[in-house]
């Protein structure tokens, strides 16, 4: 993401949008009520007679539209701003859906911009210098490559191998390893870090196999061993913890690591509050040092006040995304939690 225009008196900020995690940001971002303004499409009335009206070709327009649904669909790499238009050419008060992907640019209108939705845009405009982690799940019957992105793991493919896997037979019924290669390459562009996971042995020859075909984008990839293979193998992976320095900066693990000190301080009677009603008591004490909020309940307003009341008290707040794992436990706790300075009898 990158801020292309910002003014404080008129509560507009306008971004450019480059990614997929982009999206999923302004997903988290634009509220109800918001006024979001983007180039769109909506088609012309024109009228035949008094009686009915011929649809006209669509024109290419700038509208204004106060929000009333936003839905982001990972799947299609698209976000879709439900509203009224306010704001535009034609249409006054007329319902209209902006539908925005990778490329487009967009403004955001609040009366009131939060300090940790300001600080959420300068969090995607940094985590966009760091490069995406690319894993390679494998045995010798189906492979998984999958990116990390912001908000959890996205799959990429899945490929299906041969009945017995040995690489000479590879070469005789199909290419499994270069068809894994290949789907690698595509998605490690620009020197992403490659991780290659897996129980027996079809991981190392993987790897061998990048290496002769790819150098370049398998030179520094890690292996480990896992006991299942799939999406199933990553997410025991990063259950795992594993401290590989690739891993370490990235948004996911920094979310998995604080959800584990969560569960390792309430296994261990540590000072940790969780659910809303243990984590109010907490901020009103004053004793919370970082509140884990899960980004579903931001986006009901659940939570704004205490998160306010946190960073007012010179804590920190991190939004938990719902889509992998760590985002899943923080939920069975009753989606917030907060990490104390001191215990809240």
């Amino acid at each position: 993401m990158r801020v292309l225009h910002q003014d404080r008196k008129t509560g507009e900020i306008k971004v450019q949008i480059d990614s997929l995690d982009d999206l999923w940001h302004l997903y988290n971002l634009i509220d109800k009520e918001d006024m979001v303004r983007a180039v769109t499409f909506r088609r012309d009335e024109v009228k035949a007679d008094k009686l009915r009206s011929e649809r006209g070709e669509k024109k290419r327009m700038t509208l204004s539209v106060r929000v009333e649904k936003v839905e982001f669909h990972e799947s299609e790499s698209r976000l879709r701003i439900l509203g009224v238009i306010e704001e535009g050419p034609q249409d006054i008060g007329a319902h209209h859906t902006l539908s925005l992907e990778e490329g487009d640019s967009i403004t955001i209108i609040k009366v009131d911009w939060k300090e940790y939705q300001l600080m959420r845009i300068m969090r995607a405009v940094e985590d966009a210098k760091s490069p995406r982690i690319v894993f390679a799940s494998v045995d010798y019957d189906e492979a998984v490559v999958a990116v990390m992105r912001q908000f959890g793991m996205q799959e990429i493919a899945h490929i299906r191998g041969l009945s017995h896997g040995k690489m000479f037979e590879q070469k005789e019924g199909g290419d499994y390893y270069g068809e894994i290669v290949t789907k690698i390459k595509q998605e490690a562009a620009g020197g992403a870090p490659v991780v290659i996971l897996g129980p027996g042995f079809a991981k190392e020859e993987l790897l061998t196999v990048g290496k002769t075909r790819e150098a370049d984008v398998f030179k520094g990839a890690l292996l480990y061993h896992t006991g299942q293979a799939g999406m199933a193998g990553i997410h025991e992976l990063m259950k795992k913890g594993i401290g590989a320095e690739v891993l370490k900066n990235s948004r996911v693990a920094h979310e998995t690591k604080l959800v584990e000190d969560v569960l390792t301080a309430i296994s261990t009677d540590g000072p940790v509050a969780y659910g809303p009603d243990q984590v109010n008591l907490a901020i009103r004490s004053g004793a919370a040092e970082t509140l884990l909020v899960l980004d579903t309940m931001l986006r009901k307003g659940e939570i704004e006040k205490e998160m306010s009341a946190v960073e007012k008290g010179k804590g920190s707040v991190v939004v938990v995304s719902s889509s992998h794992e760590a985002g899943h436990k923080l939920e069975a706790i009753g989606g917030v939690a907060a990490l104390l300075r001191f215990k809240v009898a």
